[in-house]
């Protein structure tokens, strides 16, 4: 066989698992890619013969380094850090940093890799990244959590630039430790220069992005629901987590009209009844942003609520659902559950958090379903505009950032609808949201990569 015929999807699965044993997470994510985009490719031929697939499911390098820290006990650390950076085509890489004990290769290619297709959809000019360590800031000090930031960023920096690669904050990566690294990269490099978002107010952040991903999530769900002809108001809806996606999903749930059930943390999840309002909102991001508790503590302050340990909230009966943890949080087993008990929209906070099983459950259905790819897109988007304000020393208030947050979600879901429609060009009839956004995602990045030629 010729290296340029055309496979079909399983040989280029069975070489993409060969190249990356035991990657499960990444080999999860370029399979849901994968079998969309093949159907979309099959009578182009420009994209078989340049590899276009082959090369997007090969991030352009991965590095990974050693983070030495000391403790406050003064006995060394060390950690594992890595940078991925998985394609370059339209824009400077661009994707958060997480620390977390399940950081792995496997689950930052995996990220970058959907980053890669997510930051394309936002119609910004930004490539796709992801970085992270194996570092758990839970029940450490601020100055342990300083220490080990410096040294992550003592080693990023020479990988990272605001021309080159943006990281941002992610799990385990808050105000704080974006703060520290950033200190950091400006000790080293003697340079001002936006190389990081997420940044807070006083040194060149952007107002709406802590609200942006949570917001940008339910802005999506918003937007199909309308296109099914419903809306969102006077509906429950079960979310899970109880960080910065979660709370302000929940937020934005609230001021729509809806209600808001369940919230959750790796302990288990929080059933409220009464629903979780503005009030019960904030008391929840002083619990987890100032005091760093557990959810649990909300069912001893709202003694009609109740706690549930060590279990997710896919089983509680609602209209909408919005996974903002994890990946792989809901599966097939979680999804049935959601369809039985009369769920009719999912809108992902975070990142694939729906297992492929799951997946299919949703599709199966025929449920609205938004991956995290387009519906939690807004918050690289607000990222990608404060790249713009750093560049040009400006500033925008909330409401500008707010209206271009609609307007970019608007956009990401008629991109959906364009390329994921089951029922005509009018777009009527059922939309896989899946497809569509893989599809306008890989179009844009595939084409600006043959305009390039084989590079």
């Amino acid at each position: 066989m010729e290296i340029n015929d055309h496979v079909d999807l399983d040989q280029f699965m069975a070489g993409v698992k060969k190249r990356n044993p035991g990657q499960t997470e990444f080999i999860q994510a370029v399979q849901e890619v994968a079998q969309d985009i093949y159907e979309f490719i099959d009578d182009k031929v420009q994209y078989h013969e340049a590899q276009i697939l082959r090369r997007i499911a090969e991030p352009d390098r991965v590095v990974s380094f050693r983070v030495c820290w000391e403790d406050d006990n003064h006995h060394i650390r060390v950690q594992r850090g890595w940078r991925v950076q998985s394609n370059n085509a339209i824009g400077p890489y661009k994707g958060g940093i997480r620390f977390h004990p399940s950081v792995n290769e496997s689950v930052l290619k995996f990220l970058a890799f959907e980053q890669t297709f997510k930051n394309s959809l936002t119609g910004l000019p930004m490539g796709g990244g992801k970085g992270g360590a194996n570092f758990n800031p839970k029940g450490k000090s601020d100055a342990e959590v300083m220490r080990f930031c410096q040294s992550f960023m003592t080693e990023l920096y020479r990988h990272i630039g605001p021309e080159t690669d943006v990281p941002a904050g992610d799990i385990g990566v808050g105000g704080r430790e974006i703060g520290y690294m950033f200190g950091q990269y400006k000790r080293i490099t003697g340079r001002w220069e936006g190389v990081l978002t997420g940044k807070a107010l006083e040194y060149g952040g952007s107002q709406m992005r802590p609200e942006a991903t949570g917001y940008g999530a339910v802005y999506f769900l918003r937007n199909m629901l309308r296109h099914a002809g419903q809306d969102i108001e006077g509906k429950n809806a079960v979310i899970s987590g109880s960080g910065n996606v979660a709370t302000h999903a929940a937020e934005k749930v609230v001021q729509l009209g809806g209600k808001v059930l369940t919230l959750s943390d790796s302990g288990g999840f929080i059933y409220d009844p009464d629903g979780i309002d503005q009030e019960k909102i904030n008391w929840i991001k002083h619990l987890k942003n100032v005091k760093r508790g557990r959810i649990s503590e909300y069912a001893d302050h709202f003694t009609n609520a109740t706690h549930h340990e060590g279990k997710r909230p896919w089983n509680v009966p609602c209209d909408l659902a919005l996974p903002c943890a994890t990946q792989n949080e809901l599966d097939a087993d979680e999804a049935e559950a959601l369809v039985e008990n009369g769920c009719i929209a999912v809108s992902e906070g975070a990142n694939m958090p729906t297992t492929l099983e799951g997946v299919k459950v949703f599709h199966d259905a025929k449920i609205l379903y938004g991956p995290g790819k387009a519906a939690n897109a807004g918050g690289v988007a607000v990222s990608g505009l404060e790249m713009s304000q750093n560049s040009g020393r400006v500033s925008w208030n909330t409401q500008q950032l707010g209206e271009m947050l609609t307007e970019l979600m608007d956009g990401i879901h008629a991109k959906c609808v364009e390329y994921g429609h089951e029922g005509g060009k009018d777009g009527s009839g059922y939309v896989d949201y899946v497809k569509g956004a893989n599809i306008a995602g890989f179009k844009k990045v595939a084409d600006a990569m043959l305009a390039f030629g084989v590079v």
